[in-house]
């Protein structure tokens, strides 16, 4: 049990869990962040718009409107230290009609009250000069500075790994089971893979959050809600717009939004399908029509011909309220030390715009640990600059020779579509935190995005991966236990062929 022994331990690999490890490895803790998947970042922090919100939606004094807006400010020098895409693009909340004007208006008023820099109304042509593709009954919109595009896999797997290099430890495939309850304290936890034992317990859990609190029996009133989002995914060499634009929001949410990315892409989406199953990530006929509708609605030329792919992603939807007086509002985050019992802190019901706000959310649990005694001494040696690996794709022929001059393995293209090489493969396999599937390879490189959706790479992919890792290639997965590409050699004999 001792060298399962750890100050800190952190249950959830999204990118609100990677920001709180990667803020916490500053100070001289031991520090442990589980996740149930085979990598980083396979729940909602990989289906999402991949957008930093400015913050002007969020109801002015709840936790969301404070940390959205901070968070989005920290962005720029994260990017910078830890080597992720991002952007700050800014972007367009577009008023079709007469009759969206005054909900715009509104929109704008809550934006100022949020503290929310570089906003602006813009008229229809100011609108159709940024947008030439847009619904030519667009008659204004409430343009926001601030507004970035991230891409979120990196921006997750580079804080992990940064939080990895100052001494952190991640495990992957360590399911959460139970707390380990002493004198009624929280001492530690239970997993599939062992007891570990620590001073706090940090539940970053996503859409199942409310169950590991309510084991500790915290908060047995909040509930979490799955609400399902679909998208499409242009092909770019068909569909390319210039801004991120949002409809004029609606008691649903921010609506379906059509949006440039940082690799290029268009993307639409998401709708909000209330369900009930927190596994449910599959895409429907009718929800696709509503996103299409819906995108078409701001960008009329969209073509469902040039969809390259579809996905859902879950989105953990609470019904903390927000504690701030005289406000009557019930979707807030919950992020605090759990009043019924020591050692757990809870944050939860992190839906959008929790990638925006991940940084200040972390900030802010360093904060409660803070207050409630701990005494956090900075490490002399921390280093916060996670160097961001070569890209091959966004290089100058002159910077690719170069590169090959260094690796060979660099002039093999391996994804022809997105001009991944084997060296950018063979980096991430042995990166701080080893890509060992083929997911995990195309969170972190963008292979098998392209037109062909892996349908050339992958088998190249495969052979990579059983190489470096040592293993056969009937052993490759896509994302983990029971996702094998491989089921036997084309001409190895089974028992039985003989007698067909």
């Amino acid at each position: 049990m001792q060298n399962n022994a750890y100050d800190i331990i952190i249950i959830g690999g999204g990118v609100v869990g990677s920001m709180i490890a990667r803020f916490l490895s500053r100070y001289e803790l031991k520090l442990l962040l589980i996740e149930k998947e085979t990598d980083l970042c396979m729940g909602a922090s990989s289906a999402n718009t991949a957008i930093i919100h400015a913050g002007y939606d969020p109801l002015p004094g709840s936790l969301k409107a404070k940390l959205n807006v901070r968070g989005n400010a920290m962005f720029e020098q994260l990017s910078q230290e830890l080597g992720f895409a991002f952007e700050r693009s800014g972007d367009m909340v577009v008023a079709i009609g007469e009759e969206e004007w005054p909900n715009l208006l509104a929109l704008y008023e809550m934006g100022k009250q949020n503290g929310v820099p570089d906003m602006r109304l813009f008229d229809a042509d100011e609108v159709k000069r940024r947008e030439p593709k847009i619904n030519p009954s667009a008659i204004g919109a409430l343009w926001a500075g601030t507004t970035g595009i991230v891409d979120p896999f990196q921006a997750t797997i580079a804080t992990a790994e940064n939080a990895v290099m100052n001494g952190a430890t991640v495990l992957f495939n360590t399911s959460f089971e139970d707390f380990i309850i002493e004198d009624g304290q929280i001492k530690g936890i239970k997993t599939n893979r062992g007891y570990f034992r620590a001073r706090w317990i940090i539940n970053v859990a996503g859409i199942y959050a409310d169950a590991v609190m309510h084991l500790a029996n915290s908060n047995p009133d909040f509930k979490i809600t799955p609400r399902r989002g679909e998208y499409y995914v242009f092909d770019p060499a068909d569909v390319q717009i210039n801004n991120v634009l949002f409809p004029v929001p609606s008691a649903k949410g921010k609506g379906i939004l059509v949006t440039t990315t940082v690799h290029g892409n268009t993307i639409a989406g998401p709708n909000a399908q209330i369900i009930a199953d927190k596994e449910d990530t599959a895409t429907t006929a009718e929800g696709m029509q509503e996103v299409l509708e819906g995108a078409q609605k701001l960008v009329p030329g969209i073509n469902p011909r040039f969809t390259i792919a579809t996905f859902a992603g879950l989105r953990a939807m609470g019904n903390a309220p927000c504690k701030t007086p005289g406000v009557d509002y019930h979707a807030d985050f919950l992020i605090e030390i759990a009043p019924e019992i020591h050692g757990l802190i809870n944050v939860a019901g992190i839906e959008s715009p929790g990638l925006s706000a991940s940084p200040a959310i972390a900030e802010y649990v360093v904060e409660l640990l803070k207050d409630a005694g701990e005494n956090l001494k900075e490490k002399s040696d921390f280093n916060p600059i996670r160097p961001a690996r070569p890209r091959f794709r966004t290089m100058s022929h002159a910077e690719r020779q170069a590169l090959v001059q260094t690796d060979p393995a660099y002039a093999r293209v391996i994804c022809r579509c997105e001009n991944i090489t084997e060296a950018e493969i063979v980096r991430e396999i042995h990166a701080p935190i080893p890509a060992t599937t083929y997911d995990a390879i195309k969170r972190r490189t963008w292979l098998g995005t392209g037109r062909c959706q892996g349908g050339f790479d992958m088998p190249l992919v495969t052979q990579i991966l059983a190489r470096e890792l040592g293993i056969s290639e009937l052993e490759v997965s896509k994302r983990g236990d029971g996702s094998r590409f491989l089921f036997r050699r084309s001409k190895d004999i089974q028992e039985g062929d003989h007698e067909a």
